[in-house]
């Protein structure tokens, strides 16, 4: 059980989402087909015959692997907030879970485990989305989906550490309207970060997401990028010391 506790956890939820997968199928399949659709191509087209030079390529292939990073973060907000919640308070399956021979530790390394099948799918579909559109090719299509995997592990581990901490929802409200939703707009998603204030790019690079979406862009625009090495280091940063916290705090939550 030592070695296998989580792998339980992660049976346990790919059991739950086995039944469930019909209501997040609109937003896996049909938002990034919406998104790069009418802002890739439909904004996109303007923003191109405006002259304007992004990394000296379309606006689409620009916005492709920004929209990835930052919708690999949204789907691991929402999986490390409310089903966080109900395990915790609403419908108590970690507390069963620690009645067993599982540790809190297996119940957070699990969870995680679940947040990266489900970012898995995920960017694999916008992905593949993305070069039927044109906005890349289908080797860096297919090496923009680890990336993006890692930049919202990045954010669900700290993310549940968080979750652990709280007794209602209300905290999640506040997370997502003033963290998530603006790093969503102010990360380089839509524009180059250096088109921010100086104030405001520090506070971005000091995020998750402005790593992510630079190093899925390098790899999506097969352009090198020297700060590559950083980009990784400081996404696995955030996803270890997210869950070295996440486990710490779901033991003081569970074991009293």
């Amino acid at each position: 059980m030592r070695t296998g506790g989580s792998i339980r956890i992660l049976e346990h939820h790919l059991l739950r989402y086995r039944r469930t997968w019909r209501g997040s199928a609109i937003t896996t399949f049909v938002s990034p087909l919406f998104f790069l659709g009418s802002i890739g191509i439909g904004l996109g087209s303007f923003v191109d015959a405006g002259g304007s030079a992004l990394a000296g390529v379309g606006y689409l292939a620009f916005l492709a692997p920004g929209l990835l990073a930052s919708s690999a973060m949204q789907t691991a907000a929402f999986e490390s907030t409310y089903p966080v919640m109900g395990g915790l308070r609403w419908d108590r399956t970690y507390q069963a879970a620690v009645a067993t021979p599982l540790l809190p530790r297996h119940i957070a390394i699990g969870n995680l485990a679940f947040v990266a099948v489900r970012l898995v799918i995920a960017a694999s579909v916008f992905s593949a989305i993305a070069v039927a559109l044109g906005a890349t090719d289908p080797l860096r299509g297919a090496l923009m989906v680890p990336a993006a995997v890692l930049t919202g592990l990045a954010f669900a581990a700290p993310i549940q550490a968080f979750s652990a901490t709280q007794r209602g929802d209300a905290g999640f409200t506040i997370l997502f309207r003033f963290v998530i939703t603006p790093l969503a707009l102010f990360s380089g998603t839509f524009f180059p970060i250096a088109e921010l204030p100086a104030i405001l790019q520090l506070v971005a690079w000091l995020t998750p997401l402005a790593h992510g979406v630079a190093l899925t862009r390098a790899i999506a625009l097969g352009t090198p990028d020297p700060a590559m090495a950083l980009h990784l280091a400081v996404l696995l940063a955030y996803l270890v010391v997210g869950a070295v916290a996440a486990a710490a705090l779901f033991r003081r939550r569970l074991i009293a």
